[in-house]
Parts: C-alpha cells; sequence; structure tokens
C-alpha cells in the first residue's frame, strides 16, 4: 500500500486533551491491567474502564486499600505496580503512632484490590513527613523508591526530592535516602516551597527524567529535571521548560502527573487540574498526549487514528 501524501492534521491543545468525566479525583495514576485501565486517585479510591478507551465511563469500584489499624488519615496518591506476580501499592497516609506522614507498601493479588499493609508500617523515615511514593527499577533490576521528604518536616521549610534502594521483595528500604534537590532548585519555582509528585521516565536514548511539581507563575504546575549522569543518584538538572502549566490551556493550572501507554503505544501524561477547586471547577483528572524526541518530553498534537 502507498503511505499517504497527507499530513496529519496537528490539533490545537484543548482539541488534543480528553478531559475525565472524573470529578473530585486528585494525584490520579492509571494501571493498564487485565484488557482495561484501573484509575487510583488519592483517598484511596479505583476506577475502571474496560473497553480500552481513556474516553469512555469510567465505573468506580469504590475503596481499593483495607485501612491499617494505625491510620490517622491523609490517603494520599497511590501508585500501583505489577510486580513478580502479584500488585503492589506505593501510598502515604499519616500514622497515629508517630504523628507523622510517611510511606508505604500495600499488596494485593487483582489490580482492583483489597489492598492490605505490606510492609511495616511506614518505609521511609519515622521522624520525616514523606510523601508520594514512587517506584522505579533501573537497568540491574534494582528497586528504588522516589519520594518527596516534606517541606514540614525538613530543618528550613524547603521541600526535598530523595530517593533510596529497596528490597527485592519492595517491603522495605536497604539504604539511607539520597537527596536529589531542593524545591528552590527549579529557576521556575516561583515559591521554592513544595515538591511534589515525582515520576520517573526511561528515554529510548537512554536520558532519565523526573517529573515533579510545585508552583510556577501560573499556579500548581508539571517541571522536569534530568539525570545528567542518566542514573538514579544524578546529579538531576533543572529544565527550564515545563509539561503542564496553566497556560498550555489558559484555563486551569494542574500537577502531580504520570506516564502511561495505552494498547495503541501512545504515550499520555495524566494529572488533575485545577489544583484547587476554587478556581471554578473540582479537581478533575486529564489525559494529554506526549512524546518523546531527543531525550525530551513534550505534547503531541498530531491527531490521534486508531
Amino acid at each position: 500500500m502507498p503511505y499517504s501524501k497527507t499530513k496529519p492534521k496537528l490539533l490545537k491543545p484543548d482539541e488534543a486533551v480528553i478531559v475525565s468525566p472524573i470529578r473530585n479525583l486528585r494525584d490520579p495514576y492509571v494501571l493498564k491491567a487485565e484488557d482495561g485501565y484501573y484509575m487510583f486517585g488519592t483517598g484511596w479510591v479505583v476506577y475502571r474502564s474496560a473497553d480500552q478507551t481513556l474516553d469512555g465511563d469510567w465505573n468506580l469500584l469504590g475503596q481499593a486499600v483495607d485501612i491499617p489499624d494505625d491510620s490517622d488519615g491523609d490517603h494520599w496518591a497511590p501508585e500501583v505496580y505489577e510486580y513478580d506476580g502479584a500488585y503492589y501499592m506505593f501510598t502515604t497516609y499519616k500514622s497515629q503512632m508517630t504523628g507523622r506522614r510517611g510511606c508505604a507498601v500495600f499488596r494485593a493479588e487483582k489490580p482492583q484490590g483489597p489492598y492490605k499493609l505490606y510492609s511495616d508500617g511506614h518505609v521511609t523515615p519515622k521522624e520525616w513527613d514523606a510523601i508520594d511514593g514512587s517506584l522505579y527499577i533501573d537497568k540491574d533490576e534494582q528497586p528504588w523508591m522516589f519520594f518527596v521528604h516534606e517541606w514540614t518536616s525538613t530543618d528550613d521549610n524547603i521541600g526535598r526530592m530523595a530517593c533510596a534502594k529497596m528490597s527485592k521483595d519492595l517491603s522495605r528500604l536497604t539504604t539511607e535516602p539520597t537527596e536529589l534537590f531542593r524545591a528552590d532548585d527549579a529557576p521556575w519555582a516561583a515559591e521554592g516551597v513544595v515538591t511534589d509528585g515525582c515520576w520517573i521516565y526511561r528515554c529510548r536514548d537512554d536520558s532519565l527524567i523526573m517529573l515533579w511539581s510545585s508552583w510556577d507563575e501560573g499556579g500548581y504546575c508539571v517541571g522536569m529535571v534530568k539525570s545528567s549522569s542518566g542514573e538514579v543518584t544524578g546529579p538531576w538538572e533543572q529544565l527550564e521548560e515545563r509539561l503542564f502549566t496553566k497556560s498550555d490551556l489558559g484555563t486551569y493550572d494542574g500537577g502531580h502527573g504520570m506516564i502511561f501507554t495505552d494498547y495503541y503505544g501512545k504515550l499520555w501524561l495524566t494529572l488533575h487540574s485545577p489544583n484547587d477547586p476554587a478556581a471554578g471547577r473540582s479537581e478533575t483528572p486529564l489525559f494529554i498526549p506526549i512524546k518523546e524526541e531527543n531525550g525530551r518530553l513534550s505534547w503531541d498534537l498530531t491527531e490521534r487514528i486508531r
């Protein structure tokens, strides 16, 4: 069959973005499993789309987690990974015993749960407020947890991003956390306090990029840092460009992003927008088509054809 001479149509940003029908869901995370998509979010709820599309119906399945006995709320930012024949949730909760938020690991046999506490409570330092744990498996099959050392427990009220090696069974950290960067390191950071929502992405050219969220001049956004060594421990170079900021759509800010590949091989960024429902709409998951070129991530405004 000869190649078509018709150039692909380029979409406007608001034409390319899929706005989820789900409302009041922060920190969305999409898992592709069992011929469908599962979406988790803060509050430890789970939705399912069974038809392999992002713009169809999402059915609320309910609570995904058995609440641990020492929980004092703040059930934030669950991320779910299929690993070694089971499903592992990295998430945050506040402990009654320490009075701190920390990252813990939960486990289930099915993607929808129920997820039960698998680690011995928080795996992050008990004296820290630590949030937004994220799993990354390096080229040597070594698991790492990336997470936020929250500004509420640092010595200068500036948030940090950190990482540590994990045991192969994902039950605990095996090294002391390494600090990767500070909130005020970003050239675009408007307030230089908050580090949120880390997500690690390995490019085809072996570049290693981390998404993270804070505030720029437009509000909550998704920034990027790149490991200049290509290794987990960096050093990490802050990029001037952001993957999402309020000016992209001209309506709402948004952040806490993650990347997934759909059933057609397409890359997507999902995040919640706006960050504050007082902006005029409740927190809503967006799906934004993205592409990878020369070790960089950007929006893909080419018309989608399935």
